[in-house]
């Protein structure tokens, strides 16, 4: 059962801070893994296959989490369902600190992890736009959601980066950070209050129920649907993924070592760039006639060039300029995805269409991996001149949609 529902007259400006802290430490316990896995395979000397196959574990227990998870959540709540995301997370954590040595430990872990993070990114944002309902501008409360994630995912990995190169027990010490501070955060996490009532059981409607996944566009969005979100979506992700996944291979020899720390500080450089650049969107969507997805898509186009020359200078530093045109993509095309789907649900089925946005948006994760498959025969620099190309065309896309569908 969910507990009674408050109004937003009732919430002041500060309710939305009970859920922001643990929705951050969901996506921290998610991406801290990204720098740990040079670490993994030094240490425990796993394959390029058996990583790939962790983090195709952490896919499995996202795509199906951001399906459910905002239905669940209009019939119990989303308090409920952010606390069976902190256990799971928890779990996780011990599972992935007590098990680095065995693949299957790890496949489980990752599981959990990835199932922890879908409810969070899908109920706690959703979460997050409720409890600023009626006390903050509508596109303020997309923007906290954003925020919060983005800062959990930069936090997450740069911690973990900067344990795992210089801290004892490199494989243990980054998960008791983590278990500490989500200690904390569900502590906040108790005096939240519940929102899923004045949604899921409108007046005169109360003993409806809603299928379990419930993404159904109405109508009138479809078009918009298609034409701005989905182009855009996949690229959330890839441009981090370029950022940290791939410029460091590129550079890997010029590193004396520090690969583990240039990951997490390429991850510090992109998140940064992505966090602040969000409070900008809506006056970018102003400028460009509300296609800001392009200008997204185009920033992504650039940095992908400029990861694209690096592979023939092999620098660090150019690396880290492109991790700052690839963030700027990351938080533009985010932020813009959001107010889109939050848009289109209007109220109705926000948790459920939330959800389906940030399943397309993983799909860029599967960039490098594609990347790593085909450069044996194509080359790497060729690959990432035709993603830049890739890109540009989605731009040319969204901002066709735009104009077609005010």
């Amino acid at each position: 059962m969910t507990e009674p529902t408050a109004a937003p007259a009732e919430r002041d400006r500060r309710s939305w801070l009970a859920a922001a802290p643990a929705v951050l430490m969901m996506a921290w316990g998610g991406n801290q893994f990204t720098p740990l896995l040079l670490l993994y395979r030094k240490v425990e000397g796993y394959s390029a296959l058996q990583v790939d196959l962790f983090f195709g574990a952490y896919i499995i227990g996202l795509i199906p989490g951001f399906l459910i998870a905002g239905s669940l959540s209009d019939r119990f709540g989303r308090k409920p369902l952010m606390v069976v995301s902190v256990a799971l997370s928890v779990a996780a954590a011990v599972v992935l600190a007590l098990g680095s040595a065995s693949p299957t430990a790890m496949m489980i872990g990752r599981l959990l992890s990835g199932v922890s993070v879908a409810v969070a990114m899908v109920v706690g944002t959703t979460w997050i736009r409720e409890l600023s309902t009626g006390t903050v501008p509508p596109a303020v409360t997309a923007r906290r959601a954003s925020l919060t994630i983005t800062a959990g995912f930069l936090l997450g990995a740069v911690a973990a980066g900067v344990l795992a190169q210089w801290a004892p027990w490199p494989t243990i010490t980054p998960y008791v950070v983590q278990l500490v501070l989500t200690s904390v955060a569900a502590v906040a996490l108790a005096r939240g209050v519940e929102t899923a009532g004045d949604r899921s059981h409108p007046q005169g409607r109360e003993h409806e129920r809603r299928p379990l996944v419930d993404v159904v566009i109405a109508p009138e969005h479809r078009r918009r649907f298609f034409t701005v979100v989905v182009p855009m979506a996949p690229w959330v992700f890839a441009a981090p993924a370029l950022a940290f996944a791939v410029s460091p291979a590129i550079v890997v020899e010029r590193l004396g070592g520090l690969e583990i720390a240039f990951a997490a500080l390429l991850t510090l450089v992109s998140l940064t760039v992505g966090f602040l650049i969000q409070p900008s969107v809506p006056r970018i969507a102003a400028r460009v006639g509300g296609a800001s997805g392009s200008v997204g898509l185009g920033l992504l186009a650039i940095g992908t060039l400029l990861v694209a020359a690096n592979v023939a200078v092999q620098s660090p530093l150019v690396a880290c300029a492109a991790g700052v045109l690839l963030g700027g993509a990351y938080g533009v095309c985010m932020l813009t995805g959001l107010v889109e789907v939050q848009a289109m649900a209007g109220g109705r089925n926000l948790a459920g269409l939330t959800g389906l946005y940030y399943a397309l948006t993983y799909i860029g994760f599967a960039l490098p991996a594609i990347l790593s498959a085909l450069a044996p025969t194509f080359g790497m620099l060729p690959l990432l001149v035709a993603v830049a190309v890739l890109a540009c065309g989605c731009a040319a896309l969204v901002a066709f949609g735009v104009r077609r569908t005010r």
